[in-house]
């Protein structure tokens, strides 16, 4: 099968969020499939399927467990999709997956997609326990976009750089409240990205990931300053991606660039 390995939110390989996409992935199971993301031990790897609903279908699975939607490996699949020739070329593609259809938009250099409709509750509990204390005064809001993000607010990009939670803990945290991980986030102190944002999901695997989508687009939820902005994400981890956040009347979209950094085939036997 065809296989692509997609940097996003960036233009520069290596400096985003990797995605693992397997082009044409019909003859493997969900077995196989989980199998696969452990192997690669990426934050996702996606499996591209034929569809009768919509240009292609997708399934999306982390180290540990499969994914309802998740917005860099859908930003990803589609520049894989495309670049394949999957599916053809054209300024609008809609995906399927476990969280229904997913409309998505080409603009120049730029990949986005229509966010799911957030649910959002605000809960009473301080992350300050598993190493995450977060602006005086602010709340802690659960988020759910596909993935559920607990989403708070640090009180400066300074802090948020020096988070080191005990991932161990903020497993077990996270899971009792039957959340995928945290996602924070502060206001930039630089000219480049209104926000600074960190994500952490260690129950799936995944102690930080590097430039996440679906936790981009719960911060938006609870972000009401502006109506359109850039996110900064990954220096933490030696990446610098940008997430491009535009919100209209009816939906959030987020966007971002890719780059293709591995292609070639993956084997089975």
């Amino acid at each position: 099968m065809k296989f692509r390995q997609v940097d996003v939110f960036t233009k520069v390989p290596f400096l985003g969020n990797p995605v693992a996409v397997v082009i044409g992935a019909e003859g493997l199971d969900a077995e196989a499939m989980q199998r696969i993301a452990c192997w690669t031990n990426l934050s996702e790897t996606t499996f591209l399927l034929g569809s009768d609903k919509a240009d292609y279908r997708l399934r999306i699975f982390t180290p540990r467990a499969e994914l309802p939607f998740a917005g860099h490996p859908t930003i990803g699949s589609a520049h894989a999709a495309l670049e394949a020739g999957f599916v053809p070329k054209k300024a609008v593609l809609t995906q399927e997956c476990a969280a229904g259809l997913i409309e998505l938009r080409l603009e120049d250099d730029r990949i986005f997609l229509k966010g799911p409709p957030p649910e959002l509750e605000t809960l009473d509990v301080d992350p300050s326990a598993v190493g995450i204390p977060l602006k005086p005064a602010s709340s802690l809001v659960r988020v759910a976009v596909g993935p559920v993000w607990l989403v708070g607010e640090m009180s400066d990009a300074r802090a948020l750089a020096a988070l080191k939670p005990d991932m161990s803990a903020l497993a077990e945290w996270t899971a009792s409240l039957k959340a995928t991980g945290v996602t924070v986030f502060a206001k930039s102190d630089d000219c480049v990205a209104a926000l600074h944002v960190r994500s952490f999901a260690p129950a799936h695997g995944i102690p930080e990931d590097p430039v996440c989508g679906s936790g981009n687009l719960a911060v938006a939820s609870v972000f009401h300053q502006e109506s359109s902005y850039t996110a900064r994400q990954g220096g933490a981890l030696g990446r610098d991606g940008r997430v491009f956040i535009r919100k209209e009347k009816d939906a959030t979209w987020l966007g971002g660039s890719c780059v293709t950094c591995v292609e070639g085939e993956i084997r089975t036997s």
